[in-house]
């Protein structure tokens, strides 16, 4: 997982890359480890991928992007500061 910019003031924007194709799953959670938002979650092809979150409803703070993709299991901290 990569996010940039990070810190970022309203959206971000997350690239990870899947060496074979699987079923993933990739989700914002705030610090308390509540799911915030599910940004992808579906079969998706091995290779190169970028989501863009949107943290305007979201309040200033410390947030993990999680990937999970078969075995893989990915976790980013991201900061929103607005």
């Amino acid at each position: 997982l990569n996010a940039y910019p990070n810190p970022f003031n309203s959206s971000t924007t997350i690239n990870f890359t899947l060496l074979y194709s699987s079923y993933a799953v990739l989700s914002v959670y705030d610090v308390s480890g509540r799911l915030v938002e599910t940004l992808t979650e579906g079969f998706i092809q091995a290779g190169q991928h970028s989501v863009v979150w949107n943290g305007m409803s979201s309040v200033s703070g410390i947030y993990f992007v999680k990937l999970d993709a078969g075995k893989i299991h990915s976790i980013q901290k991201i900061v929103l500061v607005k």
